[in-house]
């Protein structure tokens, strides 16, 4: 039999994440649908099989490349479409969605999960804060609430974990209330911790399904876990993220950056002015970034109430609560 291949330019990589589908599924149905070998190389997709497999394929890619140019985004009502497992035409559904970016494209069903790869700085002081993380070995990011520092951080530890620059991501928070005691929570280690973890669970929620969230998590290929339980531990081909770091001690903060091991990268993220140490003891993110900035591979970006990207009255609070009073950092 004749063996047949292809090839199809690609502009960047952003256009693969987008034509292949979350956790590459469009990928996957396209090959079932073809029977064709499809592999993505640096920018080009390149397609073997028989002539006629590849002709289909690159037919199928195409077509998704055109829907993707002219709507911005491809839907899983145009893979089934293309693929003539369901010739009905794009239901409202996908059409509000493609208007306001909100609703998923199957009645009945929660928001398809954002891809990590899909994520965009929208600011210039975020897109200082991605290039940081691309570039260095630890970066400290200090800014308000709503500036986009978790969620980017947790974007970019998926990243480089599908792309396999790591092998784990462990994120991490200090179990310290903000201002309030709480008291004794009822339940397990787990449900007890789980308040304080909680923005960051969010925040890969939003960007993986639940069944991958829970199989990375039941793998340890992901870890959510207090500060506390870092003690002892070295970790290699590691993401680590550090998320509320004004709220730990300088002996914490030194006891969670020795954590790092071979090929391993950090990120802490924290807002100075939002203290909840008890008697605002030192916090360890301002001593960090005071002791480390200068060293090769750290990094520190500041971000302001410009990258505040949440509801527009979160950047009036913050400036209205700032207003005569410098940062702490």
């Amino acid at each position: 039999m004749c063996m047949a291949e292809a090839s199809i330019r690609l502009a960047d990589q952003e256009q693969a994440r987008a034509l292949f589908g979350p956790q590459d599924e469009f990928l996957r149905r396209v090959r079932a649908a073809t029977s064709a070998s499809v592999v993505l190389r640096g920018n080009e997709i390149r397609v073997f099989g028989t002539q006629s497999q590849v002709n289909d394929c690159c037919r199928i890619l195409n077509d998704w490349q055109n829907l993707i140019a002219a709507n911005g985004e491809l839907l899983e009502s145009d893979v089934l479409r293309t693929l003539n497992t369901d010739r009905l035409s794009p239901t409202d559904e996908d059409r509000e969605r493609r208007r306001n970016g909100a609703m998923d494209a199957t009645a009945g069903r929660t928001p398809a999960p954002r891809s990590a790869g899909a994520v965009r700085p929208r600011t210039e002081g975020q897109r200082r804060y991605m290039q940081a993380m691309r570039d260095q070995s630890l970066v400290f990011c200090e800014g308000p609430a709503g500036s986009g520092k978790t969620y980017l951080a947790v974007a970019m530890a998926l990243q480089a974990l599908e792309s396999e620059d790591v092998r784990k991501v462990v994120l991490v928070r200090p179990a310290v209330e903000a201002g309030e005691k709480l008291g004794f929570l009822p339940g397990d280690m787990q449900a007890k911790v789980n308040p304080y973890l909680r923005p960051l669970l969010d925040a890969i929620n939003d960007m993986l399904d639940f069944d991958q969230v829970r199989r990375y998590m039941s793998n340890d290929v992901i870890e959510v876990i207090p500060l506390a339980f870092m003690r002892g531990r070295t970790l290699n081909d590691t993401f680590m993220i550090l998320d509320e770091g004004q709220n730990t001690t300088v002996t914490q903060m030194k006891m969670f950056l020795t954590r790092m091991g071979v090929n391993s990268r950090i990120v802490v993220t924290g807002d100075c002015t939002q203290n909840d140490l008890p008697d605002h003891a030192a916090s360890g993110l301002t001593d960090g970034i005071r002791r480390l900035s200068g060293i090769d591979g750290v990094a520190i970006v500041r971000l302001t109430g410009k990258d505040i990207v949440r509801h527009r009255l979160v950047r009036e609070i913050v400036s209205a609560y700032d207003d005569g009073e410098a940062a702490v950092c």
